[in-house]
């Protein structure tokens, strides 16, 4: 994750997971795997050097032959784009329309415009709806809030793997079937 991206995750007030977008709890330490990872032998990739898993960051930092090796990879893989990545619009984070804070998920958004502008009338293009294959980027909200509220308390990929070219009444059908299984 990218660092404000993984900030807008951790904000003290509701710390969800990265990927599922599930509340956090605060955890106590995996003690178990911490056992694993001190006694489980590896090869650094670029020396051959035998180490257990624990010492590998540390090695790796100043293993020549190790950041050599991780060069070619990064060379590799550059040479020829699978794709162009400006092609894709971005459904992940958010801009606020009505502030210029940026990087929020749709929960974020969701919250922020709650607290900071929620006696904002003005009409704004919802950007979790533009950056869908079915939304309008032109579209107005005549209130935005209410748009929220209704149409964003919760993200359709929590319930469904998405199919962003599948129209949204059948994502939405979708997400209520998987819903009501889930009880």
């Amino acid at each position: 994750f990218c660092t404000p991206c993984l900030q807008e995750c951790l904000k003290p007030k509701k710390p969800v997971c990265g990927v599922c977008r599930s509340t956090l709890s605060p955890g106590s330490r995996a003690l178990d795997l911490e056992k694993q990872i001190e006694m489980t032998e590896t090869t650094c990739n670029g020396c051959n050097k035998k180490m257990y898993l624990s010492k590998m960051r540390s090695h790796a930092a100043s293993c020549s032959k190790y950041q050599n090796y991780i060069m070619e990879g990064v060379k590799a893989v550059t040479k020829e784009p699978l794709h162009n990545t400006r092609n894709f619009p971005n459904r992940f984070t958010f801009p606020c329309p009505y502030c210029s804070e940026k990087n929020f998920d749709q929960e974020g958004l969701v919250e922020h415009c709650k607290t900071l502008h929620s006696m904002d009338a003005k009409q704004v293009v919802c950007p979790i709806c533009a950056s869908m294959p079915w939304g309008d980027p032109n579209y107005r909200s005549a209130n935005f809030m209410e748009h929220l509220q209704r149409r964003h308390r919760f993200s359709y990929d929590t319930f469904v793997v998405c199919d962003y070219d599948a129209d949204e009444d059948d994502m939405m059908a979708q997400v209520l079937m998987r819903s009501l299984r889930d009880k």
